[in-house]
């Protein structure tokens, strides 16, 4: 693992660089924020950062954020005070080490956080068939299409293969070319030079150059305007890109691994996509089964997810009952892995049994539980609406039965009512504000259901 330590190597922080590059991490450093975002845009890639909870942490993944930087940021410090750690989580961090270090709490969280990002788990033969051909290919150099529906875990394949291949010791770097609008996916795919554009005040290396030697995984490739796909072409032909604004060609050394939710055929068909692009990209195909059409993934993976948010939020381990796994195995993923492991949050947090079950696993945005969907006799398709309760309603209204009835399932936690609401936390208190401002009941942490301000 990679890994950029921010903050001045003296002390403690010092002992835990030591201690990581112990555990064979290849340890890099920046005395201040700036300095790692200077070395992280200058190509220096990095699985993971480990920053001092001195520093601003809020405005590194806010930065990380703004420059489509997609690492995990890990925070560390001496104090013991348990509200500066919940402080540097709220900021974005994914964990808090306290210090003086210890090697084996450094290890456990650097293989939890590469876990959260990196772990590959199924049973399915469907999804056994998958890894038999990702192993055949993986050592090789060929370019990787992986196909399927969003949510089957394509990007966690392309790491699995980036770990698999000769060039696991090498940089893994990914740009999700559909969360980049399209005037600025050139300069991070190939980079810039000072003064090419309004705004270009250094020269920024791409994700091209950022992935020499490694591997490079273009997510969601066919979102791409077609008049990059030529640019795109010549770099994959050629194995040289030309940084926006540049006077010469660099020549970058990867194995590319690629991904799409759309047939790139009918893409193609349509005009949306080059064909001679496909030709190039399309040497492995890999399609990965949607998660109903492998079923006996769904056990074992609403256990590791179970077992990970409770681990996440400090709550209590708790079993997924045999009436709730049924029902999670009869449902109709249509979201896929991505979808089950946001229920498996909600439930989680919503349970109030010693197991997990079917009323507790909540589908729709957390309005309608799995249990009512079986009961309803249709467990294939989740209605999205009930319109003989909402017709006649305004959104305003529907928006605050369905906060206040979040925040009273949660017993009042704000921050785990935001988690399931996918709301920012400031976002829900500007909402309670204004609800008791109009001398509405709203509950408070730890209170009876029939608690008011």
């Amino acid at each position: 693992m990679r890994v950029l330590i921010v903050g001045l190597l003296d002390g403690q922080i010092g002992a835990a660089s030591k201690i990581a590059m112990d555990r064979g991490a290849k340890v890099m450093q920046a005395d201040s924020i700036e300095h790692a975002l200077v070395t992280l845009r200058a190509g220096h890639g990095a699985e993971l950062v480990l920053i001092d909870l001195e520093l601003d942490i809020e405005h590194l993944t806010r930065s990380l954020a703004a420059e489509h930087i997609n690492i995990p940021v890990v925070a560390c410090g001496t104090t013991t005070n348990a509200e500066a750690a919940v402080k540097a989580i709220k900021a974005g961090a994914k964990e808090f080490i306290p210090l003086p270090p210890d090697a084996e709490l450094i290890a456990a969280v650097f293989e939890a956080v590469a876990e959260e990002h990196y772990a590959l788990i199924y049973r399915d033969p469907a999804m056994e068939k998958v890894i038999s051909l990702t192993n055949q290919v993986a050592a090789s150099e060929a370019t990787v299409l992986i196909s399927g529906e969003s949510g089957t875990g394509k990007e966690v394949l392309a790491r699995y293969i980036h770990r698999e291949s000769r060039r696991a010791d090498r940089p893994f770097v990914s740009i999700n070319c559909a969360a980049i609008p399209d005037n600025l996916l050139e300069s991070e795919l190939f980079g810039h030079e000072k003064g090419a554009f309004t705004g270009a005040i250094a020269r920024r290396i791409g994700k091209f150059e950022e992935a020499n030697g490694g591997t490079l995984l273009l997510d969601e490739i066919s979102e791409m305007d077609p008049r990059l796909q030529a640019k795109l072409l010549r770099a994959i032909q050629e194995r040289e890109i030309d940084r926006v604004g540049g006077a010469r060609p660099v020549k970058v050394d990867i194995r590319l691994i690629v991904t799409s939710n759309r047939d790139l055929e009918a893409e193609v068909q349509k005009g949306k996509f080059r064909e001679d692009l496909l030709y190039r990209i399309n040497v492995i195909c890999v399609d990965i089964p949607p998660l109903r059409e492998r079923p006996k993934d769904i056990p074992i993976l609403t256990k590791h997810f179970a077992k990970k948010y409770a681990e996440l939020n400090g709550v209590p381990a708790k079993p997924v009952s045999a009436a709730a796994l049924e029902a999670l195995s009869r449902h109709d993923w249509r979201g896929n892995v991505r979808e089950l492991e946001n229920v498996l949050h909600r439930a989680v947090l919503l349970s109030a049994g010693h197991e997990i079950e079917p009323e507790a696993i909540m589908l729709s945005g957390g309005t309608r539980s799995i249990a009512d969907v079986a009961e309803a006799g249709n467990t294939a398709t989740e209605p999205h609406t009930e319109s003989g309760a909402l017709v006649g309603r305004t959104v305003a209204e529907v928006e605050r039965d369905l906060i206040l009835n979040t925040l009273d399932h949660c017993l009042g936690n704000r921050t785990h009512a935001a988690n399931i609401l996918g709301i920012s936390i400031r976002t829900l208190r500007n909402k309670l504000r204004l609800y008791t401002s109009k001398g509405i009941q709203v509950r408070m942490p730890r209170e009876s259901s029939g608690a008011a301000v």
